[in-house]
């Protein structure tokens, strides 16, 4: 049976016979590949660019307003990412790739797109109209699934083809994960981080983990001297150029009544500015951060952490080059073992972990609530006005700043939304607006299993759940303030301590399934009836 030749597309047909004048002629009147890049996705090596001929493919981006309204989104993750995108676009147009650029303004226009699928379907018709309709479409994997899908949506209205592409920026493919994760029981970092590490040779000497271990945790738990941390270095900062400004000015405007301020704005906004706040990184807080990881200190946000996960999330900064680099100053003799291990697995092993779950659950993932939470968030979480002396620091600092390193997150503004008991969705929302690092593949998972436990124990093997000893131990947030961290009852009563008890014994039948939870409930079980249903009293009146 003969095969019916297939016929040539018309980019083919421009090139053949190969004339110059044919392929401007297709350029003017006809786009072969319409790139979509999104504003997390801002990598010039992406898997949207190969094969991509600046002749007659094109770019296409677009800010709207809902990627900033679908939470209450903090200005500075406003600011970050248009900032971003821009500069983006202008790197693109000085190397005279073609690019459909959609900005918002500092009011909204009439008839101004408010989706991402609306802005694409407008400029769909805009080029259909103008004989420019595109044979494909090319987008690489969308970091959440409402972007995903609506794109799908939209391109599928229009009735061209759609080519989402892998994302090479990670070490672990969705697929790779999926496979991973078939047929286990339970999924666990320790046993997805190694593979990676013997995949790659990370850390690695004769087949074996250096230092004859895979982690170093038990050397990554130290909190500062009383003190306090002494003269520490501070990260590299990056004012605003003029076009960011611009940028800061629009979302002044635009976004008036969104949480945080731009006065301390200095984030990244182009790969060489991620390149220097890597090296940066590297050369005067690495070695450090593997033994103050852990550790808080009020009114110091940055510590020794890197800054980098914003520049990472963005794709201005190649997770390749952030373990290369961390790796090559150890075998250099610079930098601990220990503090290199602890930085190396929070990128290769869990921020790849984080992705992997988040794609492997989702869309039922987000409604996961296995712990009952039903409360509203406190709404002083938006404006840091609290007696407790830890979440004043670590609330005001995220609106101020537009971020809190991890401990902050999990062990203080997570911990106490967990043992209040705030339905888990709006916790989620609220991490999703402030950070300027957020993109919902890496928050979600984070925040929903992490830090509230509501996936029932897909992320983590127990809640994190503490008393105010714990933020009294690795902090001097305690000193001055007026609770007092081991009282659960009474007036001095630390908020954490009280709801901590009260959560024990309100999940107790669930949490004695769990063994990691023994001798929390052992501890539990000494605490007499009336004591516990003072507790429960008190915990009621904190939830109001």
């Amino acid at each position: 049976m003969t095969e019916t030749p297939r016929r040539p597309t018309a980019y083919e047909t421009a090139l053949s016979p190969s004339s110059d004048q044919r392929i401007r002629r297709y350029a003017r009147d006809m786009t072969r590949h319409l790139i979509l890049v999104l504003g997390d996705q801002l990598d010039r090596s992406s898997s949207a660019f190969d094969g991509f001929d600046r002749r007659c493919d094109r770019v296409w981006m677009a800010e709207v307003a809902e990627e900033s309204t679908h939470v209450w989104t903090h200005k500075a993750r406003i600011a970050v990412f248009l900032a971003a995108m821009r500069h983006f676009r202008d790197g693109l147009a000085n190397d005279r790739i073609d690019v459909d650029y959609t900005e918002l303004q500092a009011k909204p226009v009439a008839n101004e797109p408010v989706t991402l699928a609306a802005a694409l379907e407008i400029s769909l018709a805009r080029a259909t109209k103008a004989k420019q309709r595109p044979e494909r479409l090319i987008v690489v994997e969308p970091g959440e699934w409402r972007v995903q899908e609506s794109l799908k949506a939209a391109v599928a209205k229009a009735g061209i083809p759609l080519e989402i592409r892998p994302d090479r920026h990670f070490f672990c493919s969705r697929e790779e994960f999926a496979a991973h994760a078939k047929g286990r029981k339970q999924l666990r970092l320790e046993y997805f981080y190694r593979p990676l590490r013997e995949k790659f040779g990370v850390l690695m000497e004769d087949g074996e983990p250096a230092g004859g271990a895979w982690n170093f945790d038990a050397d990554n738990r130290g909190a500062f001297p009383k003190a306090g941390p002494g003269k520490l270095p501070a990260p590299r900062r990056f004012p605003p150029d003029t076009l960011t400004r611009g940028v800061i000015d629009l979302v002044n405007a635009r976004f008036a009544t969104h949480p945080g301020c731009l006065d301390d704005f200095d984030w990244p906004v182009t790969p060489d500015d991620a390149r220097k706040a890597l090296d940066d990184f590297l050369a005067h807080r690495l070695a450090n951060f593997g033994q103050y990881q852990d550790a808080m200190w009020m009114g110091e946000p940055w510590l020794y952490h890197s800054r980098l996960s914003q520049a990472m999330n963005m794709k201005l900064l190649d997770p390749r080059d952030v373990v290369r680099g961390a790796e090559k100053l150890w075998r250099a003799g610079k930098t601990p073992l220990e503090a290199t291990e602890g930085f190396i697995r929070q990128v290769i092993g869990w921020r790849e972990y984080v992705r992997g779950v988040y794609w492997h659950f989702m869309p039922d993932y987000v409604d996961r609530n296995a712990l009952g939470a039903d409360l509203p968030l406190p709404d002083w979480y938006w404006t840091a006005a609290t007696e407790m002396n830890c979440l004043k620091d670590a609330l005001g600092q995220t609106l101020r700043y537009g971020y809190a390193h991890h401990i902050q997150r999990l062990m203080v503004t997570g911990l106490f939304a967990l043992l209040l008991g705030v339905k888990p969705q709006q916790v989620h929302e609220w991490y999703l607006a402030v950070y300027v690092d957020a993109v919902e593949w890496v928050e979600l998972p984070n925040t929903l299993g992490m830090s509230q436990f509501a996936d029932g124990g897909v992320m983590a093997s127990k809640p994190y759940c503490a008393t105010g000893a714990y933020i009294d131990r690795m902090s001097n947030a305690c000193r001055g303030c007026r609770f007092k961290p081991k009282v659960a009852s009474g007036p001095d009563a630390c908020p954490f301590t009280t709801l901590y008890w009260d959560f024990l014994a309100r999940h107790e039948k669930l949490l004695a399934k769990n063994p990691r939870m023994t001798m929390q409930l052992k501890n539990l079980g000494r605490k007499d009836r009336d004591e516990l249903r003072t507790i429960r009293r008190q915990a009621d009146s904190l939830r109001g």
